[in-house]
């Protein structure tokens, strides 16, 4: 297939794979959905005299007819990420071998002949008028592979999509070929089960208007997208992109306006799904497909402002450390990108590095927030790394915190019936004091996710319950009072807020009590800025209520939605009454408490006044 006096010479030539090929070479095999299937087949038809040809590709969706047990003799497997039909089989036999490597890394490893390749075996579009052929879905580690190898073979298939950006080859760098179209695979969206639904609302809580996002396939991704069709001026810097992301796309929920590199564009090294995705890409101006060098370097992924980079894992411990590539010494999937993207949303300004998983096992009987890890798992990204987990019980927040708050953070979004036993096992370790005495408990009334965005004064705040890990903000929210606020809220100024007292505090049994509070996030983390509870009086069936509201922020409406949510959920426990106490000369909190219904009662403190709300037609006022 040559380019010559503005003519394109295409006809159908046969492969010489002895020209080519001789035993014991290394070739690359075309990735993802471009596995060029035909080139396989004609190499194993014609192979007489090859042996042990070593092949190295990552993920490749097709039969992977190379790794079947009667072809051991022909070729050895060698998978960067593990997965698709016959590779984890052959890895697990030890017919084949896992590199384990971040994505980014591998060009290098071609280039710099650390793995060097012999023969490059790709899939290409039909060449344009200028001999131009398109990568097409799978630009990643193909470009690489083919600038790398000493002879690239390519199966020339019309049903390539042509896509635009880093993604063309050109005829001089082909040295054979063959024309045999060939469909490529679709991959349709699994469904989404109650507790990945409630995975994804978390994550998408975490998902500021303007973010720009790396997200992956399977059930998880498509809850979250699900999940942030009321977002706006969204973009993507994505390793990869599936279905979801294309209605995103055609809702404008997606636009790339916002993004502060590749402005405008959606950028990506390959993509799978239905036809509807393959579809939407060929010849799409607004997506541009980059090798993996580019989409994956940490450096470029930070140059994207509130860079969210979203993916999975199959456990993580207490400590935060996160194996994602095995269980136990069963070689599962590979590093992948989420090295690349979790440093690189690290580095971002605004960024979010998301690990989601469910807290279980599918069956329910394994927690997947564990004190250790699993004999011959593999941490794939450190402790150092994570900011986020998430599970269908919340969003644990690790960024800056301590073994001990992260040990809390992590018991709080595991499965209830796993929680004793996590805090007792971490207990042994020294992680957590003795005058921590409760694991985390829930609100479920709060909703199917137990946590609620709220804006005032065109600033967003989170309403969430208040939880162990929150000891030392629950300090820092005390220490910012002033003397006033002390003396309304303690009645009697307080000076100190001690590390017991602060984790007696936060360590509630929300079953029983209530506490919520208001957080906000900024440059030094997640702070406190308002705290609501209530204490249960099981002899009068009726809750205490208390409030404090950071200084600056009161007349905004906090006390309010707070006290409204109070009620909301003491509705729900059929709680008889709600009680309070409020200093006389607190003229606002009151005010806020008889707006919401609650009526004053004879008080024997003169400077203080008691009101009730019946919650209850039938409940006794006086």
């Amino acid at each position: 297939m040559t380019a010559q006096d503005g003519h394109l010479y295409t006809e159908q030539k046969n492969i010489k794979w002895g020209d080519y090929l001789k035993s014991g070479n290394r070739i690359f095999i075309g990735s993802n959905a471009a596995v060029p299937n035909a080139l396989i087949d004609d190499l194993i038809a014609n192979s007489q005299g090859l042996h042990d040809i070593e092949t190295v590709h990552m993920l490749t969706l097709s039969e992977n007819v190379w790794a079947k047990v009667e072809h051991k003799d022909l070729f050895k497997v060698n998978s960067l990420f593990i997965g698709g039909k016959n590779i984890r089989e052959a890895v697990a036999e030890g017919r084949g071998d896992y590199t384990p490597c971040f994505i980014s890394d591998v060009p290098h490893m071609f280039h710099e002949k650390i793995l060097p390749l012999d023969a490059a075996l790709i899939m290409v579009s039909p060449p344009d008028e200028y001999g131009y052929c398109s990568l097409g879905v799978s630009v990643d580690i193909v470009s690489a592979a083919v600038k790398a190898a000493k002879y690239v073979i390519a199966q020339v298939n019309t049903k390539m999509p042509r896509t635009n950006g880093h993604s063309f080859v050109h005829v001089n760098q082909i040295h054979s070929w063959i024309n045999v179209d060939q469909e490529l695979p679709q991959i349709v969206a699994p469904e989404i089960d109650r507790r990945t639904e409630q995975i994804g609302q978390y994550v998408a809580m975490l998902v500021e208007n303007g973010a720009t996002l790396q997200i992956g396939i399977g059930k998880i991704p498509e809850a979250v997208l699900t999940y942030l069709g009321n977002h706006k001026d969204l973009g993507i810097h994505s390793e990869m992109i599936s279905d979801g992301v294309i209605d995103l796309m055609l809702k404008g929920v997606i636009n790339n306006r916002r993004k502060t590199y590749h402005k405008g564009k959606a950028v990506v090294s390959f993509c799978i799904g239905t036809q509807k995705v393959y579809d939407f890409v060929d010849g799409n101006p607004h997506i541009e497909f980059y090798p993996s060098e580019h989409i994956n370097s940490p450096v470029k992924i930070a140059k994207n402002d509130n860079m969210v980079s979203i993916n999975s894992a199959i456990e993580v411990d207490l400590t935060g450390q996160v194996v994602s590539d095995s269980i136990g010494y069963q070689f599962y999937s590979g590093i992948g990108g989420q090295v690349d993207f979790v440093r690189g949303a690290s580095l971002s300004k605004g960024g979010k590095p998301i690990i989601a998983l469910p807290s279980t096992t599918k069956d329910g009987k394994i927690s997947r927030i564990v004190t250790h890890i699993t004999e011959g798992g593999g941490v794939v990204t450190s402790r150092g790394h994570v900011s986020y987990v998430v599970t269908e019980f919340g969003i644990a927040s690790l960024q800056g915190k301590s073994i001990r708050e992260r040990a809390l953070e992590l018991i709080r979004i595991a499965h209830p019936k796993f929680r004793d036993k996590l805090l007792s096992d971490v207990r042994k370790h020294y992680w957590v004091p003795e005058y921590q005495e409760s694991t985390p408990s829930s609100v479920p009334e709060l909703g199917s996710i137990e946590m609620k965005r709220f804006n005032f004064a065109d600033v967003n705040y989170i309403l969430r319950p208040l939880a162990p890990a929150d000891e030392r903000k629950l300090q820092e929210f005390f220490y910012s009072h002033n003397k006033e606020t002390l003396i309304m809220r303690y009645n009697h100024h307080i000076t100190q807020m001690t590390r017991e007292k602060s984790c007696n505090l936060v360590s509630v049994n929300q079953h029983t009590d209530l506490a919520l509070c208001f957080t906000q996030k900024d440059s030094l983390g997640e702070a406190i800025q308002a705290v609501a509870r209530y204490y249960y009086i099981d002899s009068i069936n009726s809750g205490e209520v208390a409030f404090v509201i950071k200084e600056s922020l009161r007349g905004r409406g906090m006390a309010t939605a707070l006290l409204a949510e109070i009620i909301a959920i003491a509705r729900i426990r059929k709680l008889d009454s709600l009680i309070a106490s409020v200093r006389r000369d607190n003229a606002s909190m009151l005010k806020v408490f008889e707006r919401a219904g609650f009526i004053r009662q004879a008080s024997e403190d003169f400077d203080e006044v008691s009101l009730k709300l019946p919650l209850f037609a039938s409940t006794n006022i006086s």
